[in-house]
């Protein structure tokens, strides 16, 4: 007969996040010791880590931090196996700790991240090694951001009601407003521009655009004398679609964002975003 109760079961569940079965197992060879069952649950997933190692972690979350004056800001992704983990609250308070950790820290890079200690004697990276372990899934974390400026702002975006956000963007203005920040950061998440503005596009990537177009329109026999022009307008129209501040705002799309600042007299400095597995 079973020396532990269902409250047993419940609190081994709460203190490591393994399924019933495990806990019961674990209890069972633990002889109803819950800190013993707790330590071999451990042992068991430290176990199953390598294992893990090939997995596909595609779901996950993004979270986001920013100060209260709005100086300052984070993302960061935290991947797992499955959405069942994605949307529960161990996974969410692990990610929440890492980003708290980088807007405490402020990290160079992941590397630098990984490496950190978030706990006395505890490396980021064996943290997540913990996480791993504990949820049962593969868990990684290899992307994040950080901005600090005049003004900072997160836009966070849920793709199902009962995920939690899947989508993250950080936006930094060279001054305040609150309307403008949501609007343009929204805009971000749905339009997924690759660069601010045409300056920010490297040459190698406007030059093999200007190729493929050039190729595409003399393969469609257009008239020699018309190619630059033809040219000259397909590459503005990569211009249009690929940079953030080229593209017709998603809240009035018969103005560009650019125009859409220049007229709040804001200037967007940069952004970032952030969609899991991608």
């Amino acid at each position: 007969m079973a020396n532990y109760t269902a409250a047993d079961v419940k609190k081994l569940r709460e203190l490591t996040g393994a399924g019933m079965m495990d806990c019961k197992k674990a209890l069972d060879e633990a002889d109803g010791n819950v800190d013993k069952a707790v330590e071999a649950l451990r042992i068991k997933g430290q176990k199953g880590v390598a294992k893990r190692e090939g997995r596909s972690a595609e779901n996950g979350a993004v979270v986001s931090l920013i100060a209260d004056d709005n100086t300052s800001g984070v993302l960061v992704e935290l991947k797992c196996e499955t959405d069942f983990v994605a949307k529960g609250d161990k996974f969410q308070a692990v990610a929440g700790a890492l980003a708290a950790h980088v807007a405490k820290t402020s990290p160079a890079d992941l590397e630098a991240l990984l490496a950190s200690e978030i706990e006395p004697g505890k490396t980021v990276q064996a943290y997540v090694d913990e996480a791993n372990a504990n949820l049962g899934e593969k868990i990684v974390l290899d992307r994040f951001a950080q901005f600090s400026g005049a003004y900072v702002a997160a836009y966070m975006h849920r793709t199902m009601p009962d995920l939690p956000p899947q989508i993250g963007v950080l936006v930094e203005l060279d001054k305040p407003n609150a309307e403008l920040a949501k609007g343009v950061a929204q805009h971000i998440a749905a339009f997924a521009p690759k660069y601010l503005s045409r300056e920010d596009v490297p040459a190698e990537v406007v030059e093999a655009e200007r190729r493929v177009a050039e190729e595409t329109t003399r393969a469609e026999g257009k008239p020699e004398a018309a190619l630059p022009k033809i040219v000259e307008g397909r590459v503005n129209g990569f211009f249009k679609e690929a940079t953030l501040l080229g593209q017709p705002y998603a809240l009035d799309n018969k103005k560009s964002v650019q125009q859409i600042l220049d007229e709040a007299g804001v200037a967007l400095k940069r952004f970032t975003r952030i969609k899991v597995g991608i």
